[in-house]
């Protein structure tokens, strides 16, 4: 139960930053006791996995802050973001240290597909939320979410890893921010929308009286 735990918060953050779980579970696994991969996975723990991902984290992190340019981030992690999540979910689950699941360690193509699945509806989401943040701060506010993604990314990893049991609340919680920040932009739209709506009448009577 554990093992499943800490792979759907692991993948849920990769759906948000693909890099940031896997370098969390990485250094957990090469520092501490708390992860110990198996042998099929034990390259994540590697120093050229650890620095070419700690590479890949600083590039996603600066142009995802930039509207428009964060677009075509979104559409590369529409492949990484779900394979990472997959492989994170079969990595950890089918770690001994986390909970002796014998059975996911026997298993990983499950994990990897959970991990795809929870990943991927992750990233639909923030792909999809983008744009319409774009539109409506005309582009001043994709630094802010970009960040506030990371901020997710990175506390919902620790969670998964160090308290796995809290993984369902925090994800509650990343649900209800997004359902909040839905409605706000939709309140927004709907308030740009009336504005709109008569000073349009006044243009078209100004013409007529003309």
């Amino acid at each position: 139960m554990l093992a499943a735990l800490t792979g759907l918060g692991l993948s849920a953050a990769a759906g948000l930053n693909a890099y940031v779980p896997f370098l969390i579970v990485a250094l957990f696994a090469r520092y501490t006791d708390l992860v110990r991969l198996p042998a099929d996975f034990a390259w994540i723990e590697s120093w050229w996995a650890i620095g070419g991902a700690g590479l890949l984290l600083i590039l996603e992190v600066t142009v995802d802050k930039v509207a428009v340019v964060d677009h075509l981030n979104d559409a590369v992690g529409t492949f990484v973001r779900p394979m990472t999540g997959g492989l994170i979910f079969a990595a950890t689950s089918a770690a001994e240290s986390i909970d002796n699941s014998a059975w996911m360690a026997e298993h990983p193509w499950v994990g990897v597909i959970a991990g795809i699945i929870v990943a991927g509806l992750v990233h639909s989401g923030k792909a999809s939320a983008r744009p319409m943040v774009n539109t409506a701060t005309l582009g001043t506010g994709t630094p802010v979410v970009s960040a506030a993604e990371d901020v997710a990314a990175i506390s919902l990893s620790l969670v998964a890893v160090m308290a796995p049991l809290f993984v369902l609340v925090a994800l509650l919680v990343l649900l209800w921010v997004a359902w909040w920040a839905w409605r706000r932009y939709r309140r927004m739209r709907d308030r740009r929308e009336d504005l709109a709506v008569p000073a349009r009448d006044e243009r078209l009577v100004t013409r007529r009286v003309l």
